[in-house]
């Protein structure tokens, strides 16, 4: 073993059903600005990754994240299923920001390009998302992963299932 001390690191979250009742009562564009405002608490795995859903507009997301020390993997680098996690957030979030009350989605398909390593030097990283076809039972979206020069570090497409959160339609 290593004479390097432990590191640790706590976080809070509060009950994720609560928002996801709430997101059961509105468009999916005015659930997730809620989240923007501080009105609907953040899902708890974007409390444990530091990713915050920065922007949205009808059509688009914007997540950041700050690159952690708890998020390398053994070769001394961030993990790959941080970017794929991030991405496939701002992805569903631009796909939700098109669904009216009443409809939900979930991931189908995702497929991820990882284009360059990140590091804690990389710095803020924005998961910039656009919806690109929101169908009755099907919907499709883009991203990229990028630093604030522009940088591309990873980019993805997503195929979402569209249901009636009421189990009909």
């Amino acid at each position: 073993m290593t004479d390097d001390p432990a590191r640790s690191r706590t976080f809070t979250w509060q009950d994720p059903m609560i928002t996801a009742a709430a997101s059961r009562s509105m468009r999916g564009l005015d659930f997730l600005r809620a989240m923007i405002a501080g009105e609907v608490s953040p899902p708890p795995i974007a409390l444990m990754l530091g990713m915050r859903l920065t922007e949205v507009d009808e059509g688009r997301a914007m997540f950041t994240i700050t690159p952690r020390e708890e998020m390398y993997n053994p070769i001394g680098v961030v993990h790959g299923g941080i970017a794929m996690t991030v991405l496939d957030s701002a992805l569903g979030c631009a796909v939700m920001s098109v669904l009216p009350e009443g409809l939900a989605y979930t991931t189908v398909d995702i497929n991820v390009h990882l284009t360059r390593a990140i590091t804690l030097k990389t710095g803020e990283l924005r998961a910039i998302a656009e919806s690109v076809h929101s169908g009755r039972r099907l919907a499709t979206a883009q991203a990229k992963l990028i630093d604030a020069e522009g940088k591309l570090y990873a980019h993805a497409t997503t195929t979402c299932m569209v249901f009636a959160l009421d189990g009909g339609g």
